[in-house]
């Protein structure tokens, strides 16, 4: 199989007919997310508001529906029946899915935005560029665990979030089809930032795991600075995707620039290791314009990350390797075979996870994961956050657009558990979107996006999708039938 091929979202087994390079599966990884579940900010629109306590808005704690079973699926069974065939042409079952569209998942990246609040009101340019780090990091923690498949989104698909709770309201549109591209963008409700980018990963398929590549530029700007930070996600890794449990990695290394000061962050993302020793760990520094090192950063994405001055670092170090002693690495001996009809070779064991983050004397704490709902394992390993994120609330439809997620009914019904209804509805909104196609090419007539335009990132010169303006003025009028 070619490794450059892309996964397809699933109908419910196989459309090899259908299946014509054009609903190519991104498999886009990545992400942070929160729900709009704003009160006003959907100007002039009349609504019923969601409950309140203390004025402050309640969001749900739980999805209608606990996670649809995946036992009784195998990925293999689908594969090995298609040996030969392109890879394109292969559909997954509606059972991998989780109930988010990827512009939902896009948007998990706001959960710690704090910590963009924080680097707004840090005065020094080293504390701000370690909250800036933080948060880059931050921005893939949700993915821990999370091994569904977000829903592909549909041409001129969109998502809002509003929370005025975060301070920050953030909007997303499906701008390409294929190639899959997804922009977003988000500002700060008192004007201290604005967050945007666009996403459009490259899924390689290699047997046993399937791994997103990071395409786009990502961009922070605090306007109270006149500072740019720009930066590319690291790459995401699926294993076992045939058979086994599935588990996730991210490796690669991440740069962030802050185009002022051109001081710079690099964080090294490792990869899991033989033995799993090095499984989610993160390591990198802070270092000027002159490439000297100012600041070492280190943790883990999947727990928190520290940060120390060089000095104390390197002097820990150097103690710590006169001290060392050789130490047994324990082997995990895997999950048990599912299938008796599978290779040996064709899952790869699930690493233990190490100890946790040695704390280095003298470290500052820049970031802590949040923990998760004690139900989160039955609702798709989905964070508090993440939960709110699909939330339709009394009179929400007013003020959406008709192409917002929210209104997808075949993520809706897959959250409400009613999974042979959404496997019918995707596979209606999927035929919907080819007629669309064939009669735009019949009347020779481009697609158009709504609110981004293509054009270049303003301080990498770079392609990019770029943000149009007037979203929140809500003229709805001229938006697309897609569901």
């Amino acid at each position: 199989m070619n490794g450059e091929e892309e996964f397809f979202d699933a109908v419910t087994g196989f459309d090899s007919d259908n299946s014509t390079g054009d609903f190519s599966e991104a498999n886009k990884i990545s992400g942070m997310i929160d729900l709009d579940t704003s009160k006003s900010t959907r100007s002039g629109k009349s609504g019923e508001r969601p409950p309140q306590e203390n004025g402050i808005q309640k969001h749900r704690t739980a999805l209608p529906a606990p996670m649809f079973t995946r036992s009784d699926f195998s990925v293999w069974s689908i594969l090995k029946k298609c040996i030969g065939l392109e890879l394109s042409k292969i559909t997954m079952p509606i059972a991998f899915n989780e109930p988010l569209s990827f512009l939902q998942r896009i948007t998990e990246y706001m959960e710690h935005v704090y910590l963009i609040h924080k680097a707004s009101s840090q005065p020094q340019t080293l504390e701000r560029m370690q909250s800036v780090a933080a948060f880059a990091v931050s921005a893939v923690a949700s993915q821990w665990e999370r091994t569904g498949k977000p829903f592909n989104p549909l041409l001129g698909e969109t998502y809002e979030l509003i929370r005025e709770d975060l301070g920050f309201r953030f909007i997303s549109e499906q701008v390409s089809h294929h190639p899959p591209i997804s922009a977003f963008y988000s500002e700060g409700l008192n004007q201290d930032f604005m967050f945007h980018g666009s996403i459009y990963p490259k899924l390689k398929f290699w047997g046993k795991s399937v791994e997103a590549e990071p395409r786009g530029t990502i961009t922070l700007e605090l306007l109270k600075h006149n500072e740019a930070y720009t930066w590319t996600n690291p790459t995401c890794c699926v294993h076992n995707v045939i058979l086994g449990q599935l588990w996730i990695e991210q490796y690669g290394i991440v740069e962030i620039l802050n185009h002022r000061t051109g001081d710079k962050c690099i964080l090294h993302f490792k990869p899991c290791g033989l033995f799993g020793k090095e499984l989610h760990r993160v390591e990198g520094y802070i270092q000027d314009k002159n490439r000297k090192k100012l600041f070492i950063i280190y943790g883990k994405w999947t727990e928190c990350l520290w940060g120390i001055d060089p000095v104390s670092y390197e002097s820990f170090k150097k103690h710590e390797r006169r001290s060392d002693h050789p130490r047994k690495a324990k082997m995990d001996d895997g999950p048990e075979k599912a299938n008796s009809d599978i290779p040996d070779d064709m899952t790869d064991d699930v690493p233990v996870a190490q100890e946790t983050v040695q704390v280095i004397p003298g470290s500052k704490l820049l970031w802590r994961i949040n923990s998760r709902p004690p139900n989160s394992a039955q609702m798709y390993n989905f964070t508090s956050f993440t939960v709110s994120l699909n939330e339709l609330e009394s009179g929400m439809e007013k003020t959406l657009p008709p192409t917002d997620c929210r209104l997808r009914p075949d993520i809706r019904g897959m959250e409400n558990g009613n999974m042979d209804l959404a496997s019918q509805e995707k596979e209606r909104l999927e035929e919907k979107q080819r007629e669309a196609r064939k009669e735009r090419a019949k009347e020779e007539a481009e697609w158009r996006t709504r609110w981004f335009y293509p054009g270049n990132n303003p301080y990498t010169g770079t392609p990019d999708w770029l943000y149009a303006g007037d979203y929140f003025e809500r003229n709805f009028s001229d938006c697309p039938d897609i569901y």
